[in-house]
């Protein structure tokens, strides 16, 4: 229904923000907080939106890009993912971090988030992959070369004494940055990072 807003920027809250239409009507949009840090202060602001409907309320949500809009399209259609907890991870992931998650079926990164149990996190791996995959083309052969990696990596840093669950945040952070890293790299940072 109402696809985007561009206005005046009258209130900017890490949560939210107010803009005002050229026909002087002042819209309430939920933000995340990927979208609040790239507003910026100037009186001109340009949105996405999408517009949820439930019986008790009608809530617009703003977002900087159409990615983000996307991917929080893509989590509310999951069941048991709404549109606060899918602007939870969207304030605590970029979009980025969130596709290489769920391309990777990296049920931890997902559970991090406030609000996802083991089950919902699962969820949205099982519901979600193969939309991110054919949706953003990551590259399904680097994501299982990681995921070898990362198995491998990880057992060698349990050998060496690291609790599994801290070894594999860690290992997590890395491929992030780097998915490309080979076993000894990938154990060697995380060393530094343990």
């Amino acid at each position: 229904m109402i696809t985007h807003i561009k206005g005046k920027l009258i209130e900017k809250n890490p949560t939210y923000v107010v803009v005002e239409s050229a026909a002087g009507i002042g819209y309430l949009l939920h933000i995340s907080l990927n979208t609040y840090s790239r507003i910026t202060n100037d009186e001109s602001v340009f949105l996405y939106t999408h517009l949820s409907i439930k019986e008790d309320a009608h809530t617009l949500f703003g977002f900087v890009d159409k990615i983000e809009r996307e991917i929080f399209r893509l989590l509310i259609s999951v069941s048991g993912v709404g549109p606060s907890i899918a602007r939870t991870m969207l304030s605590s992931m970029t979009t980025d971090e969130i596709q290489h998650a769920i391309a990777s079926e990296n049920v931890g990164v997902i559970q991090s988030v406030k609000g996802i149990g083991v089950k919902t996190a699962q969820r949205v791996l099982i519901d979600l992959k193969d939309k991110i995959l054919k949706t953003y083309a990551i590259d399904e052969v680097s994501v299982s070369k990681s995921n070898t990696n990362k198995n491998e990596a990880l057992s060698a840093l349990e050998v060496l004494g690291f609790v599994k669950k801290q070894a594999e945040k860690t290992i997590d952070k890395i491929l992030l940055e780097d998915n490309t890293l080979s076993v000894e790299a990938l154990i060697k940072k995380a060393l530094k990072n343990l």
